[in-house]
């Protein structure tokens, strides 16, 4: 599915759609360049989720955990250089946690850790000051 959105606001609405539909289990997967919309659609999937805690980037913590109808998992992982880092971090033993949802930003940086999981991946495309082109796939 590709979607376009023309704001932070409606960027933050899609990912509030897309919490709303999730049942726990699930890994979502964010790519895009540094302010492209990744911690605004986090923070709509948060909105859906039921999380009432203000959402921030976990960049220098690595992951933010939030309670809702189903535990937010929030991870940055900008800063690490594999999945072996991943893991010595401790941050993946709540990959697919059935109770909660993993929504990984810089995925990339340990797509080996992922590599086992299935996942919702979605890419983020700068278009404009304030266009977004929103692409989710399942992998």
């Amino acid at each position: 599915m590709i979607y376009t959105t023309k704001s932070e606001s409606e960027t933050a609405d899609l990912g509030r759609k897309i919490g709303e539909q999730l049942s726990g289990g699930e890994i979502i997967t964010l790519s895009g360049d540094l302010g492209a919309g990744k911690t605004a659609l986090t923070k709509g999937i948060a909105l859906g989720l039921g999380v009432c805690e203000t959402v921030v980037s976990p960049t220098f913590t690595l992951m933010n955990e939030y309670s809702g109808r189903l535990t937010l998992y929030h991870y940055d992982a900008y800063r690490l250089g594999g999945g072996r880092e991943a893991y010595e971090a401790g941050i993946t033993e709540y990959f697919g946690e059935k109770e909660g949802v993993c929504v990984i930003e810089w995925w990339e940086n340990i797509a080996d850790a992922l590599a086992a999981y299935p996942k919702k991946h979605i890419a983020i495309t700068v278009k404009d000051q304030n266009t977004r082109i929103i692409e989710i796939v399942d992998k």
